[in-house]
């Protein structure tokens, strides 16, 4: 006698839609395609928009078997699921010749020219590190990216709300016409971030380009602006009051030896922006600008300053000393300062002291990390101010830098500073301090 009823079904057979395309998310590309051979119902849930709306396209510089067919991949993902996109990122990875570039250069202008026409989503774009001013990049190669990515920015240029071109390092022309072609339809622009850190080559004034100040005044509804230092100047801060102050939250500034940062920027022209953008926090970032003199141009008093980050990277000024940062310059944020960042090889003088008044004096400062030549007992020191609720910080790494290459006595002592103060730490701190030998 034949057997007429219907075959058993796995259980997988009758998961919910949300619940497979919730499994989908977790699978890379070839998984998913394997999965979508099982029946209709999975390849449908391949499909499905919501697994492609964020994607990360990394192109390697160096050529490997298993990287033959990226170039020919992100075509055919961007021409499959790219109406999808609503968050895009590109990496380069380690770009190291002009066969490289080239190539990526013609992929680009496929998957750019595909996305620009069939794509009404994307928000979000991320292209750091291109290194534009490398040799890798012939001219020609160069200027029909530039030309491409211009085209395409255009194109989404009412849809975008955020772009990262951090580390392209483009002239002061081809810069200013990649911003510029957010705002051509329209002659202005309302996305709400930029991060513009390293956009331009090194060594550029760009502080006095009138070409760079009659392009940021087409941006009005700014919310984060990330950049340089050698951006900064009175009149970009008055351009940001008058067309952003509404809007306007974060500034992070990354000041670079390397970059021009001598410019006179007066303390009414932060005044002015603070008072009208009274949501502001500015966060800087500097890479071996050490001297109390060059740091006493950069940080006005009328700056609202909620994060500073400050490394010397074993800088080869022998006249530089911190101490006058610590007593007469950081203290001036005592109100607003919330993080705090020291990196620094000061193996000729010691800030115990000074580091720990700086930290009591800052009201609000909740994260501390830092890196230098300590004496394992300001540890102490700190921990108990902290016990006394003197100061609120909730996050303490630091590394303890010691000249001595044996530190097993410094190891003991930390030991013996977390048990005394463990159950503080346990409960209340994000915690985490060793020694380095800086022989």
């Amino acid at each position: 006698m034949e057997d007429d009823s219907e075959p058993e079904q796995s259980s997988w057979a009758y998961l919910p839609d949300v619940c497979l395309r919730h499994v989908f998310h977790w699978l890379d590309d070839r998984d998913r395609s394997q999965a979508a051979l099982v029946c209709k119902k999975w390849s449908w849930a391949m499909h499905s928009g919501s697994l492609w709306r964020s994607r990360t396209i990394i192109f390697y510089g160096r050529p490997s078997r298993a990287r033959t067919l990226e170039f020919q991949s992100a075509l055919w993902y961007v021409k499959k699921f790219g109406k999808y996109l609503e968050h895009l990122e590109i990496k380069l990875s380690n770009p190291y010749n002009t066969a490289f570039t080239q190539k990526f250069q013609i992929t680009m202008r496929g998957l750019l020219s595909h996305l620009g026409k069939r794509n009404s989503r994307l928000v979000s774009l991320s292209i750091k590190y291109l290194e534009l001013d490398r040799l890798i990049w012939k001219n020609v190669v160069r200027a029909q990216f530039i030309n491409n990515l211009a085209t395409f920015l255009k194109r989404m240029s009412k849809q975008l709300d955020y772009l990262n071109l951090k580390g392209a390092r483009v002239t002061l022309e081809e810069g200013c016409e990649l911003l510029n072609s957010l705002t051509c339809l329209t002659n202005r622009s309302f996305i709400s971030e930029i991060n513009i850190e390293d956009f331009f080559g090194l060594h550029l004034p760009v502080y006095s380009s009138t070409l760079f100040h009659q392009t940021m005044s087409k941006f009005h509804s700014l919310v984060i602006l990330t950049f340089n230092y050698n951006c900064i100047s009175d009149e970009l801060l008055d351009i940001l009051r008058e067309h952003s102050a509404h809007s306007l939250c974060t500034l992070n500034i990354k000041c670079h030896i390397h970059d021009p940062h001598g410019q006179v920027v007066w303390g009414m022209s932060w005044a002015n922006l603070a008072k009208r953008a009274p949501k502001l926090n500015v966060n800087f970032f500097f890479e071996r600008v050490v001297r109390h003199d060059h740091l006493a141009r950069i940080l006005l008093a009328e700056i609202p300053v909620r994060s500073i980050s400050l490394r010397s990277c074993y800088s080869s000024d022998p006249d530089w000393i911190m101490r006058p940062t610590l007593t007469n310059l950081l203290p001036a944020y005592w109100q607003v300062l919330q993080k705090l960042t020291l990196e620094l090889d000061n193996d000729h003088e010691l800030l115990d002291d000074e580091l720990l008044q700086l930290i009591l004096s800052c009201k609000r400062l909740l994260f501390l990390k830092v890196w230098a030549f300590l004496s394992v007992t300001f540890m102490e020191r700190l921990l108990q101010n902290r016990a006394e609720r003197k100061c609120i910080l909730t996050t303490i790494k630091v590394r303890i830098y010691t000249a001595q290459q044996e530190t097993s006595e410094e190891d003991r002592l930390l030991r013996d500073i977390y048990r005394k103060f463990k159950n503080l730490i346990d409960s209340e701190l994000n915690y985490f301090v060793i020694t380095y030998p800086m022989a």
